[in-house]
């Protein structure tokens, strides 16, 4: 049985659910309340802010003026060559998982805050489940905190295994 769009069984020949007057779906396909309503992103987002907020609680004073920043992918000049990447670029190997950006001047002439960026695809392709990323997002967390603080992570959390 051939269909009008070309015949053949893949995935591209499924007739389309009508859609009378072009108004598209009517409501959300799924309950606000439902897990599965938030995206991957919006749960990563909030994995980040959980494993963050005990460290801003602990260092209210001296991270007031720092900025929280979750990024997709690494966008920084590293060269093919780099052995030691910077002390503000917490890694996995080559692979940058975070990065302290300190406060400065930008291109306009506007002073800028400082910043904590987590990189969102290199943390989500080392853990596996929900509680190893939010293991590893801690980890990265506390090494950037006390990388800007400029003390040791073991005095940040105890429990640092660095």
């Amino acid at each position: 049985m051939q269909t009008r769009s070309g015949g053949g069984q893949g995935p591209s020949n499924v007739r389309a659910a009508r859609d009378r007057h072009g108004r598209g779906a009517r409501g959300p396909l799924l309950p606000v309340g439902v897990p599965r309503y938030r995206t991957r992103t919006a749960a990563f987002d909030q994995l980040v802010m959980d494993a963050y907020a005990p460290l801003h609680n602990a260092y209210f004073d001296q991270l007031a003026g720092v900025d929280l920043a979750v990024d997709t992918i690494p966008r920084m000049r590293l060269h093919a060559d780099m052995t030691v990447l910077p002390d503000e670029i917490i890694a996995d190997g080559p692979v940058p998982l975070g990065r302290v950006l300190q406060a400065g001047v930008d291109m306009h002439g506007n002073p800028t805050r400082a910043r904590f960026v987590v990189f969102r695809m290199p943390i989500e392709h080392r853990a596996v489940s929900t509680q190893e990323r939010s293991e590893l997002l801690t980890w990265v967390l506390t090494a950037l905190v006390a990388n800007y603080l400029n003390l040791d992570p073991r005095t940040v959390n105890p429990d640092f295994p660095w």
